[in-house]
């Protein structure tokens, strides 16, 4: 494939993952203002960030293909971490679905995406600003832990009913353990894993941030 036919996938792929996730962030801010309640992210937006947080799975794609130089473990982690979460858990048990620590999570999803997505498109054109790079790799260092606190203790306030009704039954009745037992040990290695993502992201920074050397008269791309 040409670099030009690439350059203009990905621009339209981020475009739209951009316009997307901003949908998603809008309607959850109108349903905290028109209700004056932080718990019906899920209902006002729910659909739609499942939909597009399952679309993700092509950037797993990009990087087991050389597309984009992010390569395929981290992409891959990332996205096996919150399609589980989002489709397998909060999707399936209701009773999850209007806590408070839910809105917190889709929030802080949204709001990361909508700094990352739009970053990604104007790199395409070569035409990134600096401002957005700084968010870009400025951004996560709270947006992250925001998130994967408000996903652990989801995951955790749905323990007791995925205990009641033994989701997942059939699926792990080949296995010594249940679905409840799985979450019990993902949650507790859960923090270790997202480390594997998060601490390499400050080295990014630094790397990302660094501006061109005045001497060289150069400009820097993003």
């Amino acid at each position: 494939m040409s670099p030009t036919f690439l350059r203009s996938y990905l621009l339209a792929y981020n475009c739209l993952q951009a316009s997307a996730w901003t949908i998603s962030l809008l309607s959850i801010l109108n349903s905290l203002v028109l209700n004056k309640t932080i718990n019906g992210a899920y209902s006002s937006a729910g659909y739609l960030i499942s939909v597009m947080q399952t679309a993700c799975v092509l950037e797993v794609l990009h990087g087991a293909l050389g597309i984009v130089p992010s390569g395929l473990l981290s992409p891959l982690m990332q996205w096996c971490g919150r399609t589980h979460f989002i489709l397998a858990i909060v999707g399936q048990i209701k009773e999850v679905q209007d806590l408070p620590w839910l809105t917190i999570t889709l929030v802080a999803w949204c709001l990361a995406e909508v700094i990352r997505y739009p970053h990604y498109a104007l790199a395409c054109l070569g035409r990134g600003p600096y401002w957005l790079t700084y968010l870009r790799y400025t951004g996560f260092i709270m947006l992250f832990p925001t998130g994967l606190v408000g996903e652990m203790l989801t995951m955790y306030k749905a323990l007791p009913h995925i205990k009641e009704i033994n989701l997942y039954a059939n699926l792990f009745s080949v296995f010594p353990f249940s679905y409840y037992d799985f979450l019990w040990a993902f949650l507790l290695v859960y923090p270790f894993l997202w480390l594997k993502l998060y601490l390499p992201l400050f080295s990014q920074r630094k790397s990302k941030l660094r501006r061109p050397d005045k001497h060289q008269g150069g400009r820097k791309r993003v």
